[in-house]
């Protein structure tokens, strides 16, 4: 079996490893500079996906994360972003909305995420980190088992028993990560509703690549794919996890 799946496993130890040493870590700057790359990255990933045909949209993307590092309400800058590209959209006809796509998707989740970690510290992100990855070991463990009940279509592989097996153990699991953030209840309740949101973001990002006809979002990552395929989870989770905190508690 670890012959078989041989680059998957060393690649997820060393992301691993690199998650634990930054969290220990827990400087801002490095924080800012980590997502940064992951931002960037994932946005040429995106660009793709979404059959973005300019190719000069990088640089504003580099912009909006440099603003991020200093302004103090980064989830709202993909909103000044929209305002600011529908001006654009209604002043010159010939710019199109597809190309704010990667604005959209992966910016906000990760301008949500970075923003969780400035507001709620790194014991947010941890909380994050636990709920996405059993929702992912649950379905997929339970799902090997007993699953017999397509999810969906845009992922054949999903089953509903799966989904469910893995929904319930981030929620029971997650939400004692979550007591070093919030109480009990609310960390139950806001676990059920990131690990639901974290499956769709998922779906999200394979309706993408069926779209766009590929396999994997990119190849960086050995056994992993790309940059995308790693984080799909966490950009719906993120959102979720720092609206219901900042209307909860």
């Amino acid at each position: 079996m670890f012959e078989n799946n041989k680059e998957r496993i060393v690649t997820g130890v060393a992301l691993l490893a690199a998650v634990i040493a930054i969290g220990l870590i827990d400087n801002f700057y490095l924080m800012w500079f980590v997502f940064g790359v992951i931002y960037l990255l994932s946005f040429k990933e995106a660009i793709k996906l979404f059959g973005v045909e300019k190719d000069n949209l990088l640089p504003y993307a580099v912009m909006l994360w440099i603003i991020a590092g200093v302004y103090p309400y980064g989830d709202d800058l993909f909103v000044l972003a929209g305002v600011g590209y529908a001006s654009l959209v209604a002043y010159n006809k010939e710019v199109k909305w597809k190309d704010f796509f990667p604005f959209l998707y992966p910016t906000a989740g990760l301008l949500f995420v970075f923003t969780m970690y400035q507001e709620y510290t790194i014991l947010s992100l941890l909380w994050l980190l636990a709920v996405v990855a059993l929702t992912d070991i649950g379905a997929y463990v339970v799902g090997k088992r007993i699953g017999k009940t397509p999810f969906c279509e845009t992922s054949p592989n999903k089953t509903l028993e799966g989904v469910f097996g893995g929904v319930a153990v981030a929620t029971i699991v997650g939400a004692f990560f979550g007591l070093f953030v919030v109480g009990f209840w609310t960390s139950l309740v806001i676990s059920f509703m990131v690990s639901a949101s974290s499956i769709f973001g998922d779906l999200f990002e394979s309706s993408l690549k069926r779209s766009a006809g590929v396999k994997d979002s990119g190849d960086l990552l050995p056994g992993h794919g790309g940059v995308l395929d790693r984080i799909d989870g966490y950009l719906f989770g993120g959102v979720v996890m720092l609206v219901l905190l900042r209307g909860l508690v």
